[in-house]
């Protein structure tokens, strides 16, 4: 079936459908990885987005029901060059295409997504149409420049469960942690067992009362999609949590610290989504390969330096991607260190997470001895 997605600067692609067929509206951005796609599709942090992969294949390994992230897909779209009708691997449960059609996601293939990423890089991500219904041009662009797009609306809400549940209530576990789900990736909960860590995990929109009625030892804010300047209610719970526990955040999770500490976010011009983006440690001058999906950042410069220090930088655009207290128990970083898909060099920080919650421990010790 034909399939057109349009960008509400006019420009046109059309290809052919797999997966389910409709229309759906959403920001187009593209991913650098090379494999991984399951994990990217199920990866709460695009809704609301339109993903087009720069890697030529995709499908040739199938679906399997181990390797998501999420209790679903939650985006607008999927966009390939080349759709594989064959998917060969021993975990293979269905294909792309079937996994697609069963959540009702939109596949495109046959697109020129070398011409889609350069014009995305040039011009910068942008609200987009894919339709399998309507072949008129003009239409299409209309529907593309009228949708919502992601500034100023909270999506967090459309993605975050709606009641808490125990993730690993595991005897012997040293620390107890509440996981704020934002639109976390259940590889965030894993890496907190592998690192000896009871979780439960709770709704964003959760009061700080109910948070602190669980008595963790910790607290992770966890990705998710949109414009964090739009989830206020999160914001104000985390300003009132800071100082009283350790807190970890990744990716959004990060981006309401820094709201929270009184800085402000911005938004990149084509963000970052992508298994290869090197950032440095600028306490240890390693430089890691991280995994990454966001398009909002935290303006390091809005911040107090007094109290706040820039822990990582992106090299290739110099953005922050890392900050901590000086003073309380708390840090955060822009990218995925539980990866899925990605590399795993920056695992080390779910360690330092717990680390961190141990001096807290301590100190709290002393303070009471």
């Amino acid at each position: 079936m034909q399939a057109f997605l349009v960008l509400e600067d006019g420009t046109v692609f059309k290809g052919r459908s797999f997966g389910s067929s409709g229309e759906r509206t959403g920001e187009v951005v593209f991913n650098t990885s090379m494999s991984g796609y399951q994990e990217i599709i199920t990866d709460p942090s695009y809704k609301g987005q339109i993903v087009a992969m720069t890697y030529p294949l995709m499908g040739n390994y199938g679906i399997n029901k181990d390797d998501v992230e999420s209790r679903k897909p939650f985006l607008e779209g999927f966009v390939v060059k080349e759709y594989s009708k064959i998917a060969s691997n021993w975990e293979k449960e269905q294909s792309l295409g079937e996994y697609l059609k069963e959540n009702d996601i939109l596949g495109i293939e046959g697109i020129d997504t070398r011409r889609l990423t350069l014009h995305i890089r040039e011009k910068g991500a942008m609200k987009a149409v894919i339709s399998t219904l309507d072949s008129d041009e003009a239409s299409l662009i209309e529907k593309a420049r009228n949708c919502r797009g992601l500034v100023g609306i909270d999506l967090v809400k459309e993605v975050s469960i709606p009641e808490k549940y125990n993730f690993s209530q595991v005897k012997g576990a040293k620390y107890k942690v509440v996981v704020l789900d934002c639109g976390l990736k259940y590889n965030i909960l894993r890496e907190l067992v592998r690192n000896n860590c009871n979780v439960t995990v709770m709704p964003a929109q959760s009061s700080y009362e109910e948070i602190l009625k669980i008595k963790p030892d910790g607290i992770l804010l966890s990705n998710g999609p949109g414009d964090p300047a739009a989830v206020d209610y999160l914001v104000k719970t985390v300003a009132r949590l800071i100082g009283k526990i350790p807190i970890f955040g990744i990716c959004l999770g990060h981006q309401i610290i820094g709201l929270a500490l009184g800085g402000k976010t911005y938004k990149l011009k084509f963000g970052h989504h992508g298994a290869n983006h090197p950032v440095k440690d600028l306490r240890t001058g390693k430089v890691y390969i991280t995994s990454q999906n966001h398009g909002f950042c935290v303006d390091i410069d809005s911040l107090n330096k007094k109290d706040i220090e820039l822990t990582h930088v992106n090299l290739n655009d110099g953005t922050s991607e890392g900050l901590r207290h000086k003073k309380l128990p708390l840090f955060c970083v822009q990218f995925h260190p539980e990866a899925s898909p990605g590399p795993h060099e920056a695992g080390y920080l779910f360690s330092e997470f717990t680390k961190l919650i141990q001096k807290s421990k301590k100190q709290e010790t002393l303070n009471h001895a």
